[in-house]
């Protein structure tokens, strides 16, 4: 490493995802053909009435900066969202557009992580949560999450990690990579003990808090007054809305925190693209079809990707309970999680993800997106089929 390089670059981490996509597509040019099951967005375009608002805004001259906490019809209109949805009254002023998730992620790192702290996140859990905290000076400090319990947490296996020194715990339900959703009754158990802990704060990732299965009702860290003034919640519109390269999401911030959350977003970014802002209002205050459509979508392929895993030899997979990710065991097969992704992307040209990608406890384990057309799923596991007889 260069001299001048600061020591923190060093433990900064980065998504695998991307690394795979890139490959996958380097394969695709080459001639190969090709089956992406890595990559985590949905595989369906925006709704045309939100892509309409963008154009309209563009058209209508909203071209300069806007607030750095975001437009105030926006910030309003997350604010009917949630309420909407969970039930509860969230104050507009407590509401900042982002850039998509991962700022608020690195937000609430920089803000409550320093050496001397200890931040507790999951493992097998999305990258850049570790990454995040590694930068910030915290210690890590995973949590399990176990095939056995379905990829949730454990209330009490968590709040046994916490010490005096813990200032942040990041909660993910549903999950990436696993797709586990967590039960009521965990959170309430964790809710409760976190009693004994006043100082600790949580940043709750609901980003794909409108993806759950079988009748399961997502329940919001928000909708708990006891913990509401120490509550970061983190969602947007990329899942949901299918909007990921629009780069729109939203965060809540506890009064006391959200003014450190603003002064980093003036030095990080400004303010969100603007036109962006009145095409995330559309989505909000428009029609929902589209996504109850594309949620139905994901669960009709939930469930041919599930049964297909399951008849892979050597594959056992759990049903996931949100998300679009299905994430099998693989230790049947003999290889690592590693060896496996490189093998099933250069020999059967299907791009998976290795579960170390998503920490140590990931090993093992294989994530599929499901974000792809069941013909594309089918195909895929064939081929894997096809690979490990031969």
């Amino acid at each position: 490493m260069p001299a001048m390089l600061a020591d923190r670059m060093s433990v900064l981490g980065t998504e695998t995802a991307f690394e795979v996509l890139a490959r996958a597509n380097a394969l695709a040019a080459s001639g190969k053909d090709i089956i992406n099951l890595g990559i985590g967005q949905p595989d369906f375009k925006t709704p045309e009435h939100i892509v309409e608002a963008g154009i309209k805004a563009l058209r209508d001259g909203h071209h300069g900066y806007t607030p750095a906490a975001g437009i105030p019809q926006l910030r309003q209109a997350v604010a009917r969202d949630l309420n909407t949805r969970h039930g509860v009254t969230v104050d507009p002023d407590t509401v900042m557009i982002m850039p998509g998730g991962k700022p608020t992620m690195f937000f609430a790192c920089l803000i409550f992580g320093q050496p001397g702290t200890e931040i507790l996140y999951p493992n097998p859990g999305f990258p850049i949560y570790e990454s995040s905290v590694k930068f910030s000076g915290a210690k890590p400090v995973p949590y399990r999450l176990s095939e056995e319990n379905g990829f949730a947490f454990s209330a009490e296996e968590m709040l046994s990690k916490i010490t005096d020194k813990t200032s942040l715990i990041i909660l993910n339900s549903p999950a990436n990579p696993t797709g586990g959703a967590v039960p009521k009754a965990e959170i309430d158990k964790l809710v409760a003990g976190l009693q004994k802990w006043p100082n600790v704060y949580l940043l709750s990732d609901e980003i794909y808090s409108q993806m759950l299965y079988d009748g399961r009702e997502h329940v919001s860290l928000l909708t708990y007054p006891e913990i509401a003034d120490r509550v970061i919640l983190l969602d947007g519109w990329s899942k949901t809305y299918a909007m990921t390269g629009w780069r729109l999401g939203f965060s809540v911030w506890p009064k006391t925190v959200f003014g450190h959350a603003e002064k980093l977003a003036v030095n990080c970014h400004s303010c969100v693209n603007a036109p962006t802002q009145f095409a995330g209002l559309a989505a909000l205050d428009g029609p929902q079809d589209a996504v109850k459509d594309m949620v139905k979508a994901f669960d009709d392929r939930r469930r041919v990707i599930v049964g297909e895993l399951n008849q892979i030899p050597g594959f056992r997979c759990v049903e996931p309970g949100g998300a679009f990710y299905a994430f099998p065991n693989i230790e049947g097969t003999g290889l690592g999680a590693k060896a496996l992704q490189t093998k099933l992307l250069e020999e059967a040209g299907v791009a998976v993800i290795a579960g170390t990608s998503f920490g140590a406890y990931g090993e093992g384990y294989l994530r599929f997106s499901y974000a792809n057309s069941t013909e594309n799923i089918k195909e895929a596991i064939r081929r894997i089929k096809q690979m490990l007889a031969g």
